[in-house]
């Protein structure tokens, strides 16, 4: 196949996600108001100028991706990678999970969680049930729905998304040339299904990767996820990233891929500290999450309401938190920013 018609072809099964997560959206909002027609609200539209913006957004995004992927950053097939199998299964049981999590939303329980789930020994800030979702990220339903509603929310982008930090993450090795591949390790906090680490295995297919989550459910739906894919299957560990259990300079690089909107302030700079423990000198550091108020003012309105429609009780003080302060505060130096479509991006290294 050309490298003409492989990228049309990319760019249509893109484009064909973010139909579906369109779809998706407006099928499940009409349904809301036919449920509870008189509880309904009085929903303001997206100007068309920002929906303009986000197209154009998006188109760079995915112009991005593939331009990585003829450079050998990673495999092209790596674009074409969705667990098609697990989204036709578990895509019925995001419809099945709608009314509760809708009933959740409009009497404000925000930390409602089934007798078979055990809560003791977690920060008090993770016990929620963050975007109203039943269990919060404590069950086995949610490991399974993660992915797939992470997908519908981001219009198929969320791959794309996470798939940026790939060309930094190898450029910053490059300091450890010295070092053989198969002894460079990699750590990716807050790792959840295991999306990241399956990316970083195809850019780096013979590195070490590690691994950490709170969430035993997710742990367990990674371990299941990542050893499909052949190499050396990552070592993962429960651990609360305030206290990852490693020694001092131990990884070549940290990744964490959308965890710090979903931590208080304080939480955010222990988990920086931590990484900049563990990362060796040289190292890097890499944070992909949310865009910021500064990124895109045009958005202002969507971003001053998403901590409440999606119940993400910290995501409006993390739109206007200093992060280059706190890392620069934690001992990190030379630090890059860059923003792709909703995503924000921190590549801090730890001076040599």
């Amino acid at each position: 196949m050309s490298d003409t018609l492989t990228k049309l072809t990319y760019q249509t099964f893109q484009q064909s996600k973010n139909y579906f997560g369109l779809a998706h959206k407006l099928l499940s909002s009409r349904l809301k108001n036919i449920i509870s027609a008189t509880e309904q609200t009085q929903i303001q539209p997206i100007p068309n100028e920002v929906l303009l913006k986000a197209q154009q957004n998006l188109n760079n995004l995915l112009e991005v991706d593939w331009e990585d992927a003829e450079r050998g950053v990673y495999p092209k097939s790596v674009l074409f990678d969705n667990p098609w199998e697990d989204f036709f299964r578990y895509y019925p049981m995001v419809w099945l999970d709608l009314p509760q999590t809708w009933e959740r939303a409009q009497h404000k329980r925000y930390q409602e969680f089934t007798q078979d789930v055990d809560i003791n020994g977690y920060p008090s800030y993770y016990v929620q049930n963050f975007h109203h979702q039943t269990n919060g990220y404590l069950s086995d339903l949610s490991a399974n729905l993660y992915d797939l509603q992470v997908e519908i929310l981001f219009g198929g982008s969320a791959d794309p998304m996470r798939r940026r930090i790939l060309a930094p993450l190898k450029e910053g090795l490059e300091v450890f040339s010295d070092v053989s591949p198969r002894q460079i390790r990699v750590l990716d906090v807050a790792c959840g299904t295991g999306r990241t680490l399956k990316l970083i295995r195809a850019a780096l297919p013979k590195a070490s990767l590690f691994g950490t989550d709170l969430s035993p459910a997710y742990l367990r739906k990674a371990n299941e996820f990542l050893s499909q894919i052949p190499g050396e299957l990552p070592q993962l560990l429960q651990a609360n990233a305030e206290e990852l259990p490693y020694l001092d300079n131990y990884f070549h690089a940290v990744t964490s891929v959308f965890l710090f909107h979903e931590l208080p302030a304080a939480a955010r700079q222990q988990v920086i500290e931590q990484s900049y423990r563990v990362t060796k000198p040289g190292g890097t550091f890499i944070i992909c999450d949310s865009v910021q108020m500064s990124d895109s003012p045009e958005m202002e309105s969507l971003m001053e309401s998403f901590h409440e429609t999606f119940h993400e009780p910290y995501y409006k003080h993390y739109t206007t938190d200093n992060l280059v302060e706190r890392l620069e505060k934690a001992g990190f130096e030379n630090i890059d920013i860059r923003v792709h479509f909703m995503s924000k991006y921190f590549i801090a290294r730890k001076p040599a």
